[in-house]
């Protein structure tokens, strides 16, 4: 059945979203709370209903509940505010409050989609001159990547799928803003500083030049302590922070640790041998649970994207570093997710994160992955929770 309403056609045998003629990628949450809607127009739509029809009678949360909502009036072009087409009734439920005609038959042509735009990078500058590269994508609230560093490059990334199937699982309900810092992928690659400072003012660069004056921080591995001191310093424009494969303290900080470091021996032997055992076995450690392919798809766009030199000074840095003096200053929300089988940083380290942080929660993901992938169980739980998180400051309007 088609259901017209609004300027939008919600089809249950495709199972797809049109607005203006144009289709709407949705999650199928979404499309089942619109279907659920369509067909109850006029009716407030208690919230038991929705999680019987959307969770199959799951126990799940308000934040995932009104990510959801908020997801569904973004896709049919409403929101919070004017709640034009879905209302919020007050502790009763939901309603869909336009007009909705039924059509059995199906039109002459489905809509074609839209060939995806391709990807603009722009480019500002530090103040020694050197070009930083960064991309964005999607509309909504603003969230900045702060990534592991030595893993980036804006172009080469939305080559592997994994990455670019999480991009816009992001995208969908935010403008991302990705970077590369300088010393790899895109950016320069000479007059790099592996130095918290100089990390930390690329993250408020990117931002100014993106015009984003207050915007959420998600930052991966060893891209978090950089965020960290960034949120600190400037509490007056991080939202909230998210901190997946965290630490506090480096390796060697940590103690206990004889002979040399594994990690770095593999990156001195292997980096500049391609396809080579020593390079994978690197990123191995991180991602034990793979899958292969995304692993070496990610260790290819590495050692193309990022020179040995690099690499081992960012190890150096990563090894002897330390966040915890700025672990207080941290003033907004925050999220701290951790494998429990990590074996790069321990979970101890995570706790320790969300120990020090006023306004921080953890999860503990059940796998040995550094940061959860596409394809790994923990995944999809995983990023229903980023996005529930991501949209708690703009939910407009939950049951």
């Amino acid at each position: 059945m088609r259901h017209a309403f609004a300027d939008c056609l919600l089809d249950t045998e495709t199972l797809t979203l049109t607005r203006a003629g144009t289709p709407v990628p949705v999650e199928p949450q979404v499309f089942d709370l619109l279907r659920l809607l369509v067909e109850n127009a006029g009716r407030v739509v208690t919230r038991d209903e929705i999680v019987e029809t959307v969770w199959k009678g799951r126990i799940v949360s308000e934040s995932a509940i009104s990510a959801r909502i908020a997801a569904a009036r973004k896709a049919v072009g409403c929101d919070g505010k004017t709640q034009a087409v879905i209302r919020t009734v007050a502790r009763r439920g939901l309603q869909l409050t336009v007009p909705v005609s039924e059509q059995s038959e199906p039109p002459a042509a489905l809509p074609v989609a839209p060939q995806p735009a391709l990807q603009r990078i722009r480019y500002c500058r530090t103040p020694e001159g050197h070009r930083i590269a960064y991309a964005l994508s999607g509309s909504g609230p603003p969230v900045i990547r702060s990534n592991p560093v030595v893993a980036s490059n804006v172009e080469a990334e939305l080559k592997i799928d994994a990455l670019r199937d999480f991009f816009g699982a992001i995208s969908a309900h935010n403008t991302l803003l990705r970077f590369d810092a300088v010393g790899v992928g895109c950016s320069d690659r000479e007059g790099a500083r592996i130095d918290l400072d100089g990390l930390t003012q690329q993250i408020g660069l990117v931002a100014d030049a993106a015009g984003m004056d207050r915007f959420a921080l998600y930052a991966e591995s060893g891209g978090t302590h950089r965020a960290i001191a960034y949120a600190a310093q400037n509490p007056e424009r991080v939202s909230r922070l998210v901190l997946v494969g965290g630490y506090v303290d480096g390796r060697l900080r940590r103690g206990g640790f004889d002979g040399p470091e594994p990690i770095r021996a593999m990156i001195e032997q292997g980096w500049d041998t391609p396809r080579g055992g020593l390079a994978a076995g690197y990123l191995l450690s991180y991602f034990p649970d793979g899958p292969l392919e995304t692993v070496r798809a990610w260790v290819d766009m590495m050692q193309t994207s990022t020179p040995k030199a690099f690499a081992l000074a960012k190890r150096e840095w990563v090894n002897n570093g330390s966040i915890a003096e700025y672990l207080s200053r941290v003033r907004c929300p925050t999220l701290v997710v951790h494998a429990r089988h990590d074996a790069v940083h321990p979970l101890s380290e995570a706790q320790k994160l969300a120990a020090g942080i006023a306004q921080a929660e953890l999860v503990v993901l059940d796998s040995g992955n550094h940061m959860p992938l596409p394809g790994t169980p923990v995944y999809e739980p995983f990023l229903e929770t980023l996005l529930a998180f991501l949209a708690e400051d703009d939910i407009g309007g939950a049951v």
